[in-house]
C-alpha cells in the first residue's frame, strides 16, 4: 500500500529527545525557544510563540485579539473543523465566504460581501499547502478596520509574492503528526506585534509572568521540550522536505494531465506551495464517482482522503448553531463533492509515482 502520508524520524530526532530525558527537565523550557526561534526566523517573524496544539493556536490567538460574543469572524466553510471550533469557543458567531477553483481557499470578492457591522477578524485558511490572495484580503481588512489571523496549519513555509504565512497580522499553525512539519502535537502562532507576543506568552502560562503572579485568566497551553525536540531536525532540513514534495507534485501534474475526469492542483503565480496536499477534483467526465474512485484507489493499493467532503455547516453539531451563519457558497459545495488527495509526501519513490498515475488513469478511465 502507498499510503496518503507517512511519518519518518532520523537519527537527528533520537539525539534531541533524548538530551532532553537525559536532562531530568521534560516541560517547556530551552528546546521550546529555540523551536521558537528558528520558526520566527523561517517565516521573517518577530515572534513564534509555541503551543500544545494547532487548535490551541487559533483559539489563543483569537482570544489575545480580543475576540468574544457579539463578535463576528469571517472564515472559509471548507476547512477542518478546528477552524470553526476555535471562533466558537471564543463565544464569537462565525460567517463564511465562498471559495476559488483554482486555489480552494476564500475568494477575496465573497470576503468583501461578507463583512458587516460585527465583522472584527478576517480569517483565511491557507488550504493544502498554499496561501489564499492576501493582497486583497489585506486590503478589505485594511478598508474595514479589521484583523487578520492567517490558519496557515497546513502551509509552513509558503509565501505570496514573497511574503510568508503569518506574515498579515497573526499566523497559527499546526505541528499535528500528518503535517509537512510535525512533533506529533503542537502549534505555533507567529506576528510582529509584541504586545500581542507578550499577551500569548502569559496567557499559555496559566496566566503567570513570574511563579505565582497572576496577570490575567490564563490557560495551560504549554508545548513541552520533548515535542520541541521532535520539530528541530526537522526546521533544518525543511527545504529539502518541501523541494521533494514539489517535484512529486510536479510529477503528478505531468501524468495526470488530460487523464478525463481529473483536474490537477496548481501552484498559482506568485505563490509558492508547500504541498501539504495534493488535491485533485474528480468530475462528471471520469467514470465512476468520487466516492467510487476513492474505494477504488484503495483496492489497488493507493491511499487516498477526501479532505473535506462536507461543508462546516452541514453537520448536525453546526447545522442549527446560533453562532454558525450559513451563507450561498456554491463552489465551496462543488469542490467538497469532487476533491481527492493523492499521496505526495518525501517518502515516495520514482515507481510509487509511477503507480500512482496509473492507477488514477485506469480508475478515472473505468479500466479498473
Amino acid at each position: 500500500m502507498i499510503p496518503i502520508t507517512t511519518v519518518k524520524f532520523g537519527p537527528e530526532e533520537e539525539r534531541e529527545v533524548l538530551e532532553v530525558l537525559r536532562s531530568g527537565s521534560i516541560a517547556q523550557g530551552p528546546k521550546v525557544a529555540q523551536l521558537e526561534d528558528e520558526f520566527a526566523r523561517m517565516h521573517d517573524a518577530k515572534h513564534a510563540i509555541a503551543v500544545n496544539n494547532g487548535t490551541t493556536a487559533l483559539v489563543a490567538s483569537l482570544q489575545a485579539l480580543g475576540l468574544g460574543p457579539g463578535d463576528e469572524v469571517i472564515t472559509s466553510p471548507f476547512t477542518f473543523v478546528a477552524t470553526l471550533n476555535a471562533i466558537l469557543e471564543t463565544g464569537a458567531t462565525a460567517t463564511f465566504a465562498d471559495i476559488r477553483l483554482d486555489d480552494f481557499n476564500v475568494d477575496p470578492e465573497s470576503v468583501a460581501a461578507a463583512v458587516g457591522p460585527r465583522t472584527k477578524v478576517l480569517l483565511p485558511v491557507h488550504l493544502y499547502g498554499q496561501m489564499a490572495d492576501m493582497e486583497p484580503i489585506a486590503a478589505i481588512a485594511e478598508q474595514n478596520g479589521l484583523r487578520i489571523l492567517e490558519d496557515a496549519a497546513q502551509s509552513h513555509g509558503a509565501t505570496y509574492n514573497g511574503r510568508y504565512a503569518g506574515s498579515y497580522g497573526l499566523g497559527s499553525f499546526s505541528l499535528y503528526a500528518t503535517k509537512n512539519l510535525t512533533t506529533g502535537e503542537g502549534g505555533l502562532i507567529t506576528t510582529d506585534d509584541d504586545a500581542i507576543a507578550d499577551t500569548l506568552r502569559v496567557m499559555r502560562n496559566q496566566g503567570m509572568r513570574a511563579r505565582y503572579v497572576y496577570e490575567m485568566a490564563g490557560h495551560n497551553y504549554r508545548l513541552t521540550d520533548l515535542q520541541a525536540a521532535l520539530g528541530i531536525p526537522q526546521l533544518a532540513r525543511y527545504a529539502s522536505i518541501v523541494a521533494a514534495r514539489k517535484r512529486n507534485a510536479a510529477r503528478l501534474i505531468e501524468g495526470l494531465a488530460g487523464v478525463p475526469g481529473i483536474v490537477t492542483p496548481q501552484e498559482l503565480p506568485g505563490r509558492s506551495h508547500v504541498w501539504h496536499q495534493f488535491t485533485v477534483r474528480v468530475t462528471e467526465d471520469a467514470a465512476v464517482s468520487r466516492d467510487e474512485f476513492v474505494a477504488k484507489l484503495g483496492e489497488a493499493g493507493v491511499g487516498a482522503g477526501v479532505y473535506y467532503p462536507r461543508l462546516l455547516w452541514d453537520y448536525d453539531a453546526y447545522r442549527d448553531h446560533p453562532n454558525v451563519i450559513k451563507r450561498d457558497a456554491p463552489v465551496a459545495e462543488q469542490v467538497a463533492s469532487q476533491v481527492v488527495s493523492l499521496p505526495v509526501h518525501n517518502s515516495l519513490s520514482d515507481e510509487d509515482l509511477d503507480t500512482i498515475v496509473e492507477t488514477v488513469a485506469a480508475v478515472a478511465g473505468g479500466r479498473r
